[in-house]
C-alpha cells in the first residue's frame, strides 16, 4: 500500500512538473507576442546579414529562438518603418550577406521605397563587402568604419567539377542530358566548363555584375565608366573610398550621432523589438485577403522538409495542399506563389504545374521569384497569370537530366562484388554496378526527350507562345531575370510586394487599399510546436552551413539521395556567386 502511495506521489509530482512547464512556455509565448513600446523620435537599427530565408524557422525551438532575419521580415520592418511616425530614421547595417542577388535587389527596392517617406536612411558598413556595399548605396549617406576596406572587386561565378575525385574512387557518372546548356550533370561528369557551360555562366556573369555597377552608379550618382573603373582597381582602401565619393566619412557606430544629424535626440529601437510590431497595427496587412504560399528548396514528390542535408525540399503533396485551400477559401481573392527553388523532381514538378493550371482561371495566380525559380522551379510558375523576377533572379533553365552512377569500379577496390538475378530486358536499367548498355541507353534517351517536349509544350502553353520559339531559348540555359524578361520568359521585374501589386490588380482590389497576407505554411501554433517540435521553417540542418557549403552538398545530395532512381530530374546547375 504504502509503494502504492510513494508511486501515486511521484506521478503525481511529474504530472505537476510537466504542467507547471507547459505553464512557463505558454506564458514565454504570450509576452513575447505583446508588442513592445516604441518611443517618439526613435532611429531604427536594422541589422541584416545571413542567406535572408523567406519563411520562419517552425516547431518548438522556432517558438523561442532569435531567428535569423527572414527576407520578408526586413522588408515588412522598412514597410511599417515608413509610415511610423514614432520611428524618425533608419540605420540600416548589412553585413556577412549570403543571399544571391535577387534577394538582395528585393530588399535594396524596399530601401528605396522608404526613401520616398523622405526620412533619412544611414548605411552603415563595418565590413565593406560587394552586396553589403551594394544595399547601402541605396542609402542616403553612407559610413564605413576605419579600419574596413570597401571589398569592390567584380563578380565571379563559381561551379564544382567533381569528375577527377570519382575517377579517383572508381565510380562512372553515367548522366545524360538534352541541351547543350543543361549542365547539372556537369558537375559530375566533366573535369572542367564545356563550351556552352563557360558561355552560359559568363553570360550571367556578365549581365549581374552589369546589374551592380548600374545599382552604385545610381545610389552614388556616378557614371557606370566610373564605377566600372574603380571596381577594375579592385578593393578600395577607406580614405581612398571617403576620396572617390563612394562613402560620405569614415566612423565607428558611436559617432553617427555626430556626422549625421537624425531629427534630435533620438531612441535606439533595435530590428527584434520592432519585428514584434504587427503590421495590422499600422494600417498594414489589413483588408482582402492574398495567400502567399512558398516553394522553397528542391521539388521532390511527397511532404516537404525543412532538414533534408542538402536543405529544404519542396514537396509536390504539400504544395498541392496549400493550394488548393487558397483556391477553395472564398475569402482568398487572389494567390502568390513565391518561388525560390533550382528544381527538382520532373514529375513533382508536373504535379504541383498541374494544380497551379486548375488555379488559373478559377482565381488570379501570380508567380513571385526570388534568388533561383530555375528548371523545375521555372516549370512550377510557368501556369501563373503572370511572372515577376528580379533582374538578378536565376532562371529558366528549361531541360531535363538524367542517369545514375555506376559504381562497379569503387566496389572492386573495396573487395566488394554485386552480382544480381534478373527477369525482363530492362530489369538492370538502375544497376549501381554497370553504365548504360546500348539498348537501356536509348531506352532512357526516349524518356529523356519526351520529357523534354512535355516541358517545353507546358513553358510554350503558359507563356502563350510556341514550343519552338521556347525551344530556342530552353536547352536548358540559366538566364538572370533581366535575360529571361528580354526572352520572354517572365513578364515583370520586381521582388513580392510588386507580385502582390499585380496580384491586386487581377482580382479588382484598388491599387491604393491594404490587404492581408495569409502566408502559407501557416506559422505554427503552441501546440501544434509541442506536438512537432523539429517541424517546418527555413532553419534545418543546411542553416549550420555557409552558402557555398550548402550549395556544394546539394550538388551531391541531389541526385544521390533525394530523387528516386532512374527519375528524370529538371534540376539547374549548381552555381554559386562570390
Amino acid at each position: 500500500m504504502a509503494l502504492r502511495r510513494g508511486a501515486g506521489l511521484v506521478i503525481g509530482l511529474i504530472v505537476g512538473a510537466v504542467v507547471v512547464s507547459f505553464g512557463v512556455l505558454a506564458l514565454l509565448v504570450a509576452t513575447a507576442g505583446r508588442g513592445p513600446s516604441v518611443a517618439s523620435n526613435s532611429t531604427l537599427f536594422l541589422q541584416v546579414n545571413g542567406d535572408l530565408p523567406e519563411t520562419e524557422p517552425g516547431g518548438l525551438v522556432g517558438q523561442f529562438i532569435e531567428a535569423p532575419p527572414t527576407l520578408r521580415g526586413m522588408v515588412d520592418a522598412l514597410r511599417k518603418a515608413k509610415i511610423d511616425r514614432r520611428v524618425s530614421s533608419v540605420v540600416f547595417r548589412p553585413g556577412n550577406l549570403g543571399a544571391l542577388w535577387g534577394k538582395t535587389q528585393e530588399l535594396r527596392e524596399a530601401i528605396l521605397d522608404f526613401r520616398r517617406s523622405g526620412k533619412p536612411i544611414i548605411g552603415f558598413l563595418e565590413y565593406g563587402g560587394q552586396q553589403e556595399y551594394y544595399l547601402a548605396s541605396a542609402c542616403n549617406k553612407v559610413f564605413l568604419m576605419p579600419a574596413s576596406s570597401l571589398d569592390l572587386s567584380g563578380i565571379a561565378w563559381y561551379e564544382i567539377f567533381l569528375r577527377g575525385t570519382l575517377d579517383k574512387i572508381g565510380a562512372y557518372p553515367d548522366f545524360l542530358h538534352i541541351g547543350d546548356y543543361k549542365t547539372a550533370a556537369n558537375t559530375m561528369t566533366e573535369r572542367t566548363f564545356t563550351p556552352a557551360h563557360r558561355e552560359m555562366t559568363d553570360s550571367l556573369t556578365g549581365d549581374t555584375f552589369a546589374q551592380l555597377v548600374k545599382g552604385i552608379a545610381e545610389g552614388r550618382k556616378k557614371s557606370e565608366a566610373d564605377v566600372r573603373a574603380i571596381i577594375e582597381r579592385g578593393p578600395v582602401l577607406p580614405e581612398e573610398a571617403v576620396r572617390l565619393g563612394l562613402v560620405d566619412d569614415l566612423a565607428y557606430e558611436d559617432q553617427l550621432d555626430d556626422k549625421v544629424a537624425l531629427g534630435g535626440r533620438t531612441r535606439r529601437l533595435t530590428n527584434k523589438e520592432y519585428h514584434r510590431v504587427s503590421p495590422a497595427s499600422l494600417g498594414l496587412n489589413r483588408g482582402p485577403q492574398i495567400a502567399v504560399i512558398y516553394a522553397i528548396g528542391l521539388i521532390a514528390s511527397g511532404q516537404g522538409s525543412y532538414d533534408s542535408p542538402g536543405g529544404p525540399v519542396a514537396g509536390s503533396d504539400t504544395l498541392v495542399e496549400y493550394i488548393r485551400k487558397a483556391r477553395a477559401d472564398s475569402d482568398i481573392k487572389a494567390i502568390v506563389l513565391r518561388v525560390d527553388s533550382p528544381g527538382g523532381s520532373a514529375i513533382a514538378s508536373d504535379v504541383i504545374w498541374r494544380e497551379v493550371m486548375l488555379t488559373r482561371g478559377q482565381k488570379p495566380i501570380v508567380a513571385s521569384m526570388s534568388d533561383v525559380a530555375a528548371s523545375g522551379g521555372y516549370y512550377v510558375a510557368v501556369p501563373a497569370d503572370v511572372i515577376v523576377a528580379e533582374p538578378g533572379t536565376l532562371t529558366g533553365s528549361i531541360g531535363v537530366v538524367v542517369g545514375k552512377f555506376a559504381l562497379g569500379g569503387a566496389f572492386e577496390k573495396l573487395g566488394l562484388n554485386l552480382e544480381a538475378t534478373t527477369r525482363g530486358r530492362y530489369a538492370q536499367l538502375t544497376s549501381p554496378v554497370r553504365p548504360f548498355d546500348p539498348a537501356e541507353r536509348a531506352k532512357v534517351e526516349e524518356q529523356l526527350q519526351a520529357t523534354y517536349d512535355l516541358f517545353v509544350e507546358r513553358a510554350a502553353e503558359g507563356r502563350k507562345t510556341t514550343p519552338e520559339k521556347i525551344d530556342a531559348v530552353a536547352q536548358g540555359r540559366v538566364w538572370t531575370g533581366a535575360q529571361a524578361k528580354a526572352n520572354g520568359l517572365v513578364d515583370e521585374l520586381g521582388g513580392l510586394m510588386r507580385a502582390v501589386a499585380i496580384a491586386k490588380e487581377r482580382a479588382k482590389i484598388a491599387a491604393d487599399r491594404e490587404v492581408e497576407i495569409v502566408i502559407y505554411p501557416p506559422r505554427q501554433s503552441f501546440y501544434e510546436a509541442l506536438t512537432n517540435p523539429f517541424g517546418g521553417g527555413s532553419m534545418g540542418l543546411s542553416a549550420l552551413l555557409s552558402r557555398p557549403e550548402r550549395r556544394a552538398l546539394s550538388t551531391l545530395a541531389a541526385p544521390l539521395a533525394v530523387f528516386r532512381r532512374g527519375e528524370p530530374l529538371a534540376l539547374m546547375p549548381s552555381l554559386f556567386a562570390r
